[in-house]
């Protein structure tokens, strides 16, 4: 069973940088896609960026390319969101996500695991 657990979030200033982690604790031997969500109060969870399961290709929503960028550690279920230039319309939670979807996987529904969520609040 696949488990999800995102660290890294907090409060950063404008302009700042922050690096998500996320790790599955479940004994699982299957690679999966992988990708990062958010939400942000009174809004739709919304895609961020997606990876292949050999990392080789990744994808970005238009309000992130360019800033963040998402990797993975190898075929283990482990991957990452660098963030810079953080702007604060970026505070929202961030959720990891697994799944066998066909990339980018831009709906939340193409996803089948996730994590618990963690906060990132961007100070103007």
């Amino acid at each position: 069973q696949v488990q999800l657990v995102e660290s890294g979030g907090g409060l950063v200033p404008y302009g700042g940088s922050l690096r998500l982690s996320c790790a599955d604790s479940g004994r699982t031997d299957v690679t999966y896609q992988m990708g990062w969500f958010r939400q942000a109060p009174g809004k739709e969870r919304e895609f961020a960026a997606s990876i292949s399961q050999s990392g080789a290709t990744t994808y970005y929503a238009d309000s992130v390319r360019g800033r963040f960028t998402i990797s993975r550690d190898g075929s283990a279920n482990t991957v990452y969101l660098q963030m810079n230039s953080l702007k604060p319309e970026d505070t929202a939670i961030y959720y990891c996500t697994a799944g066998a979807t066909v990339l980018p996987g831009t709906s939340a529904n193409y996803w089948d695991y996730w994590g618990q969520g963690t906060q990132v609040t961007v100070s103007s």
